[in-house]
């Protein structure tokens, strides 16, 4: 379910496009703000936080991938990316800079809907889980998964964006067990893993990356060959 009155905003040089989307997102019941490039993406966010940004590939000037590397220094906004690409470079790189998913066209407009309310579930719909704590201690680490928010044993917090907090979340919830990435997938997602979709495997090597940073040496999440992933940590309830 999708937080009512949501915002978002649409990055698409091509009008017919985000026409398209704009109708969409209207008929649903969201809000919006458009921007033909990353000039008029800037002069929106200077007044309004969006939701959620649908950020196309191929922009004139700056083009997706390096605004999503820049939004990324400094904000989690969550980004669902369009790219008309096939290869599978260009959806990995994407990921690689922070994009939460990504959508290639032509899509259909159920899919679109689908993929945006996904990504939005992840981020606002916190409150149909166990009233009970849900802070972890793991490793260096404590975890609040409904504040959303990790911290290192001195404190400082470990900046993830949205796709990668929900995977950590979902090891950390499932430590000690080997999960495949149509797993992850799901719990993540709410929808099954196309078998060439490399989304798992950029975002483990993106927390463990960070992980790392914060806790030299803690190996935490180990690959399991033709398995998955093991998350090799010892998780206790922090009360």
């Amino acid at each position: 379910m999708d937080r009512h009155g949501a915002t978002i905003l649409i990055v698409e040089d091509d009008a017919d496009i985000r026409r398209l989307v704009r109708d969409l997102l209207r008929g649903e019941g969201f809000s919006f703000e458009e921007a033909d490039g990353a000039a008029a993406m800037d002069a929106v966010l200077s007044r309004v936080r969006p939701d959620l940004i649908v950020l196309d590939l191929m922009l004139p000037g700056e083009d997706g991938l390096s605004i999503c590397r820049r939004l990324r220094l400094r904000d989690t906004i969550p980004i669902l990316m369009l790219t008309a690409k096939s290869d599978e470079i260009d959806r990995v790189v994407g990921l690689e800079l922070g994009a939460d998913d990504y959508l290639v066209k032509p899509f259909g407009p159920r899919e679109l809907l689908a993929r945006i309310r996904a990504v939005l579930r992840r981020v606002n719909d916190r409150t149909h889980g166990s009233p009970a704590a849900r802070r972890f201690a793991f490793d260096r680490f404590v975890i609040d998964l409904d504040a959303r928010q990790i911290a290192d044993e001195a404190g400082a917090p470990v900046t993830l964006t949205t796709a990668e907090f929900d995977l950590l979340a979902c090891f950390v919830q499932r430590p000690r067990r080997v999960l495949t990435r149509d797993q992850i997938l799901d719990w993540m997602r709410g929808r099954s893993a196309d078998p060439y979709d490399r989304t798992v495997d950029m975002l483990v090597s993106r927390v463990r990356k960070k992980l790392d940073t914060a806790s030299p040496g803690s190996n935490l999440i180990n690959t399991v060959r033709n398995g998955g992933y093991l998350f090799t940590a010892s998780v206790a309830l922090v009360a």
